[in-house]
């Protein structure tokens, strides 16, 4: 393991798909802080220290919560696939320059895709941030595909 960490392709990896995976993370408490001050839960025990009453106007959804809730299982749908796909791409022994690139370009693209989700930027925004990011997923898919098969 420590010679895999003097890599510097494995070391770019590291940082980005921590960048990415952190971002995905942060989105549970932005859920939370959602259904806090919008006053909206899903669950009967998430308000169940209330009256009757409260627990009826508590019970129920909103556009906001949901819009960021959404935005977090995107992030499980993408970042997940490019931590596992990423690492098996950095163990080509791809060009470091290369290799920055498609890091670089799919966390930015989950940055700005979480920014024009919570933020309902008009659209093709979030959607050309979410093909931006499956193009580099599909890349390093090819170049790993690429790699294994010529062997």
């Amino acid at each position: 393991m420590a010679k895999l960490m003097e890599d510097e392709v494995f070391m770019a990896f590291t940082t980005y798909a921590t960048i990415v995976i952190l971002k995905m993370m942060l989105m549970a408490p932005m859920t939370a802080y959602h259904r806090i001050t919008k006053g909206a839960f899903a669950n009967e025990e998430d308000v169940a220290m209330k009256s009757a009453e409260e627990r009826k106007k508590l019970l129920r959804t909103d556009s906001n919560v949901e819009r960021v809730r959404r935005c977090h299982l995107n992030d499980l749908e993408n970042v997940v696939p490019f931590v596992l796909v990423g690492l098996l791409y950095a163990l080509t022994g791809p060009d470091l320059s290369t290799a920055l690139l498609h890091f670089r370009v799919f966390a930015g693209s989950r940055i700005f895709h979480t920014i024009s989700y919570v933020y309902a930027f008009p659209q093709p925004c979030r959607g050309l941030s979410f093909m931006v990011g499956m193009l580099v997923n599909m890349s390093m898919v090819y170049r790993v595909l690429n790699t294994v098969l010529l062997l």
